[in-house]
């Protein structure tokens, strides 16, 4: 059991995800401050350079609740406080090939014109700090709505 995060999708731009907020997330103990997607990349991130052991946030919910939106915010998070090995457009890339993704695999259900068929894992390489690379598998979640 690990710590849990609800978020709600507002549909509209909200001024908590600018790098003042990063800032002030990074560094500080969870709880310090207000439960927030960069509390949880913090979390992770100072766990992985204290223990050196791989870190895994989860990001569930249904079409629309915000799922890549919250995972490029953390990717943000690690790339502003941990920074990029050699390369700092390290995140547009990665974050770049995301609608691409998006674009293919959907499908229409009862509930959602555009529901997703694939889940997204999207692993992120670090040396020490500083973030090295990224990869993104797919995996079928449905095999009925092929």
């Amino acid at each position: 059991p690990g710590i849990i995060l609800i978020a709600i999708n507002p549909y509209k731009p909200l001024p908590i995800y600018e790098e003042e907020v990063i800032q002030a997330y990074s560094g500080r103990e969870l709880g310090d401050m207000d439960p927030h997607i960069f509390a949880l990349a913090e979390e992770a991130f100072r766990q992985m350079v204290r223990f050196g052991k791989n870190q895994s946030l989860i990001i569930s919910g249904e079409s629309g609740a915000g799922k890549t939106v919250s995972a490029k915010y953390a990717m943000r998070f690690f790339t502003t406080v941990g920074g990029c090995w050699g390369d700092s457009s390290m995140e547009e890339k990665v974050l770049g090939s995301i609608p691409l993704m998006e674009t293919f695999g959907n499908a229409k259900t009862t509930r959602n014109d555009n529901s997703s068929r694939f889940g997204k894992y999207l692993e992120i390489g670090f040396i020490q700090e500083n973030v090295t690379g990224a990869t993104i598998k797919t995996f079928l979640l449905e095999k009925s709505r092929v």
